[in-house]
């Protein structure tokens, strides 16, 4: 029997029983009462005299069920248990079996039981017919709750060989779900399954859907800069090379757990524009569909644009059963609703566009109450859209779902950091990937054959297809292109070829004469007429028909007026850093038709009535509502006039394009404020305020429009004045890369690129300084800026490359560093061990010897466990003389070691003190081998004395350490005494670094001993340790027969301030810090 605690709303003083028991003592009303043959069956196995005698210590339940068949009666309070009266455990009998999982999902309900006094005692059973009742000596009555509970939840049963303490892993729990829920979910299925198919049109997911890769990353927390945060998620991810993401790569059913079976509660996936984002949330949805997803009975997809919607008329109910979400007709929303929070573990969220969310500092501020509180305290919230996303994404509502929120990782993401339990980056295609994305795209052999030689002699085309949205409209350009003469060698000219064929293939003149004839239906409402008032409609038209005709506006200026409102909305977009198109902006019908129409325009349709369900509204069939919510995304093209809709721009690209096209051709436009945010220029503190994608990307188009050629500009009736393009010319003349930082000099390689001068007569060589030493350190390089990257060197001087966290693929890095004026270059090992493997086996020696000696590891800081394993491997291969360790025979270009490791003078650890212990086996097994070493920085790590020790012990191979950084590491007086005796015998250590450690006074007793000896030590700081008076004079004392030492800091609260400045006039050595 299973032991339930008492209830705390009873005190002690249980009160009285009824006066007169003798109607519930007698067998006649149990026996109307219990059918204990239906109950118990004919079970011989159950013996309760013991268990019945030992339940004077268990509550009772407060109410008897009467004689007559009603289970009112009177309330009867338990008797106090004696004291030392023992209390069994009822889960020793095996009557009752307990629940291993949440108490709310329990097989059987819990109940009180308590005795009667003084010989009436109650037992609850579970619902079986297994048992037998057996009289004991005293009068013993059983009583059955004799009503069912309204969802019984089914348990898996806990293995018997588990010990009770130990977590038993269990399949998700399988809920008896009412049938109107059930219905519910089967419904939104069906209707999630024919939405979320279409991912465009003519593109079904089906058919053409092309999986992307999903890389698992992480974030850094730098020990040495705790206090400096970044708003930039992008900037807090770990460093990863092209060999740790192939390492890292998820399967699309590996979002919602991690590698140990776990759930993940709240996960952030990033991705660049056009990497698919809502293509893979679309796929989601559709796996959900078809039962892919068991572990969840609903999803919700909401949006980031839903936060336009600022009337507080919303409740949780209508966001998640009205607005965007996947709802059928005819629902119980009651019914589901309650369903949702009584289970929120089986609901999974989606928030795609979480960038276009705002004022961010509210949305994460902490409510006053708890959503679930308010609720039940108003009877029925009212609230903005934001404001119920902000309880959801804190967490104050539906505890326990599942949330993945969709972001681009130069967005505002990193509010959230804290709060992931997972953090997945979306990578873009390879080769592979872009051939079967061209198998499905194009179905004809003929087309596929020839778009796929294209392919193969454009390799810009190539590599912009790496972005699956970029693909997409490569992919366009082919179907339309007549040869390869034609294709674009530019981003500019590639957005600005798809613009061109989609207007082209909306017919202009014909659409403009099809809007004149219907305005007169557009002034007034449609309206079913009667006879009379057609034939006065014809008369009024045949009057008009006498009248002269009106002057239309050409083709031409047509046009130009339709690309003016376009890229003035564009332009609109991206100064606010949104894609969705601006509400106060009256623009016209026409202009939303043809975005509608030829996908440049998106639409969400919006549904602001409650939801009501169907004994609520009195029908249950299918309304206009219902339709409309259908399909949230994509919308009907011809009639779609509704203010409700939200419109945003499809593709971030043309949207950044028309923007650079309204900044080209706007007289409005100041062209200085342009200037000035290029990233060449600097404001007069030498700082640039970082910008987002959107923007980098229009003032990227804006240079390339510049410079486009005459008949691509009248295509579009472009009118480019000359003095804006001069002023740009004379800007990227003075252009020097080399004085740059990182995130400037990519950007600047990309005008030059844009601008054309490298594809015509003039050379960038002209233009460009030649740069000694050029760095991309920390700026991640995606396929097209590591061609756009060589297309610019191709033309400088001799200058070493630094390609450090940049995530460059091995295919981009020895397409860089092969080049013949790259003199040194700097790399991920990893990747540049597999680049140096590739070309063993291919057999380039020449090569392989010359990417041998151009790398260099100079300085080197490690942050990850990884960066240990890889370091470890170079050394290896230095050691060895040989790639593989299956050759016995060192290799010829390897028979004097790699070159990078005698280089490497500075080695520098920022790992902190839970990593360190990761990283502890294998550093001390090849530091001993960096013998040119020079700088060794240990700080921060918490090595402790046992680190000191095994770091006393690697120290006298390098002869010649120079620098020695032990500060912040825990290291105390036996640390030191291990220390000393190595140090003392270091030729060339002139510094030494004990800052903020625990060394005390024999800890300094100890280094006073051996300073004398160390000759060319200078330096020595020993400040904010717990040295007291004795341990300051013993060092002082040591420090007058060290002639040859300039400074001893040793300052900390344990030395009397007296006794240090003493100690500081009689030697001018000692310092405070």
């Amino acid at each position: 029997m299973q032991e339930t605690d008492r209830d705390p709303f009873f005190g002690d003083d249980y009160g009285y029983l009824p006066e007169d028991l003798s109607e519930y003592m007698n067998d006649k009303y149990l026996e109307t009462t219990v059918d204990t043959g239906s109950l118990f069956g004919d079970d011989h196995l159950l013996n309760l005299d013991e268990e019945v005698n030992n339940l004077s210590g268990t509550p009772i339940p407060a109410e008897l069920p009467k004689p007559d068949g009603n289970h009112e009666g009177e309330k009867i309070k338990p008797s106090a248990r004696k004291n030392g009266q023992k209390r069994q455990r009822g889960a020793d009998t095996g009557l009752v079996e307990r629940s291993q999982g949440d108490p709310g999902l329990l097989s059987t309900p819990q109940r009180n039981i308590f005795p009667l006094n003084p010989s009436l005692a109650c037992v609850t059973f579970p619902n079986t017919t297994a048992y037998q009742l057996i009289h004991s000596a005293a009068p013993t009555y059983i009583l059955v709750p004799p009503s069912q509970p309204p969802c019984q939840l089914k348990q898996p049963p806990v293995s018997q060989e588990m010990a009770p303490n130990n977590r038993v892993e269990q399949s998700p729990t399988v809920i008896n779900i009412p049938q109107s829920v059930k219905k519910y979910i089967e419904s939104a299925k069906a209707l999630v399954n024919q939405t979320c198919e279409e991912m465009e049109p003519g593109l079904s997911l089906t058919s053409h859907y092309v999986d992307a890769q999903l890389i698992r990353r992480e974030i850094f927390h730098s020990q040495k800069r705790k206090n400096k945060s970044s708003t930039c998620i992008s900037k807090q991810m770990d460093a990863m090379g092209d060999i740790d993401r192939q390492n890292r790569v998820l399967k699309l059913n590996q979002i919602f757990e991690n590698s140990n079976g776990e759930p993940k509660r709240y996960i952030l996936l990033l991705g660049n524009a056009g990497m698919g984002k809502t293509t893979l949330i679309r796929k989601l949805c559709h796996d959900w569909s078809r039962d892919r997803l068991p572990q969840f009975d609903f999803l919700f997809l909401l949006n980031g644009k839903a936060a336009t919607l600022t009337e507080p008329s919303y409740s949780l109910q209508t966001l998640l059963l009205n607005l965007f979400s996947f709802v059928p007709s005819g629902i119980e929303a009651k019914e589901v609703y309650t369903q949702i929070l009584a289970s929120p573990k089986r609901v999974l969220i989606i928030f795609d566009g979480f960038d276009e969310l705002r004022d961010y500092d509210i949305l994460f501020q902490g409510p006053e109450k708890d959503y679930a509180v308010l609720e039940k305290e108003s009877k029925g919230v009212s609230c903005t859209v934001s404001q119920l996303y902000s309880v959801i994404l804190q967490r104050t509502a539906l505890k326990g779902c599942t949330l993945l929120l969709c972001a681009r990782p130069r967005g505002t993401a990193s509010q959230v950091v804290q709060r992931l339990d997972s953090l997945l980056e979306i990578s873009g295609f390879t080769v592979n990937y872009i051939q079967d994305y061209f198998l499905k795209y194009f179905s004809t052999p003929n087309v596929r054959k020839y778009a796929s030689k294209c392919l193969e002699e454009n390799r810009y085309l190539r590599e912009l297809c790496w972005n699956p949205g970029l693909c997409r409209l490569v992919c366009l350009v082919l179907e339309h292109s007549n040869g390869s003469e034609d294709l674009p060698r530019t981003l500019t000219e590639l957005c600005h070829q798809v613009l061109c064929i989609k207007v082209q293939s909306d017919n202009w003149g014909s659409r403009t004469q099809a809007n004149d004839q219907s305005q007169s239906s557009d002034e007034d409402p449609v309206q079913v007429l009667n006879g009379a008032e057609v034939r006065k409609r014809k008369r009024t038209m045949k009057k008009k028909q006498c009248k002269k005709p009106v002057k239309r506006k050409s083709v031409g200026l047509e046009e130009r007026e339709m690309l003016s409102e376009l890229s003035f909305l564009a332009y609109q977009g991206v100064k606010a850093s949104s894609s969705i198109l601006p509400t106060e902006v009256n623009f016209r019908s026409q202009l939303k038709t043809f975005g509608l129409k030829w996908g440049l325009f998106l639409a969400y349709q919006v549904t602001t009535r409650p939801a009501h369900s169907s004994h609520e509204t009195g029908r249950g069939d299918e309304g206009e509502d219902a339709k409309q919510r259908k399909n949230p995304e994509c919308v009907d093209t011809e009639n779609k006039d509704s203010n409700d809709d939200i419109l945003f721009w499809a593709n971030p690209f043309l949207q950044c394009y028309l923007a650079g096209v309204h900044m080209s051709l706007s007289r409005n436009f100041e062209f200085k404020h342009f200037i000035r945010n290029l990233p060449f220029q600097t404001s007069p503190k030498g700082r640039r305020r970082l910008q987002i994608e959107a923007q980098e990307l229009t003032q990227r188009f804006v240079v390339g429009i510049m410079f486009l050629h005459r008949t691509q500009h009248h295509r579009l009736h472009l009118d480019i004045q000359p003095k804006k393009r001069d002023f740009v010319t004379n800007h990227l003349k003075r252009l020097s890369l080399a004085a740059l930082a990182p995130g400037q000099a990519l950007e600047s390689c990309h005008y030059l690129f844009e601008s054309g001068f490298i594809h015509g007569n003039r050379s960038s060589e002209q233009l460009v300084e030649k740069p000694e030493e050029l760095t991309f350190h920390s700026v991640p390089l995606s396929p097209p800026d590591v061609f756009v990257v060589q297309k610019i060197l191709e033309k400088a001087g001799p200058f070493s490359l630094d390609l450090q966290d940049t995530g460059i693929r091995i295919s981009g890095l020895r397409s860089l560093v092969s080049l013949s004026i790259c003199s040194t270059y700097r790399a991920c090992i990893a990747d540049v061990i597999a680049l140096w493997e590739q070309l063993e086996r291919n057999g380039e020696r020449g090569l392989l010897k010359d990417m041998v000696t151009k790398f260099q590891i100079h300085p080197l800081k490690v942050m990850q466990v990884c960066q240990i394993d890889h370091l470890a491997k170079l050394v290896n291969i230095h050691t060895h003389r040989t790639l593989s360790d299956c050759l016995k025979d060192p290799d010829p270009i390897l028979d004097q070691g790699v070159p990078a490791i005698k280089g490497l003078r500075k080695l520098e650890f920022d790992l902190g003190p839970e990593l360190w212990p990761l990283a502890v086996p294998k550093l001390w097994e090849f530091l001993p081998d960096l013998r040119d070493l020079q700088h060794l920085d240990l700080e921060g790590n918490k090595i402790g004395d046992q680190g000191a020790e095994q770091l006393a012990d690697t120290l006298a191979s390098l002869s010649f350490l120079e620098i020695l950084n032990l500060s912040q590491n825990d290291i105390g007086d036996k640390g030191v005494r291990k220390l000393v005796t190595t140090l003392k015998d270091l030729p060339k250590l002139h510094c030494l670094i004990l800052y903020s450690n625990v060394i005390s006074d024999r800890g300094a007793y100890s280094l006073s001993l051996v300073l004398p000896h160390m000759t060319l030590l200078t330096d020595l700081d020993v400040t904010y340790n717990k040295l007291s008076d004795v341990g300051a004079e013993r060092l002082a004392a040591s420090l007058r027969s060290c002639k040859q030492m300039k400074t001893l800091r040793m300052w900390n609260q344990c030395i009397p301030y007296g006794v240090f400045e003493r100690l500081k006039q009689q030697d001018s050595r000692i310092l405070w810090h």
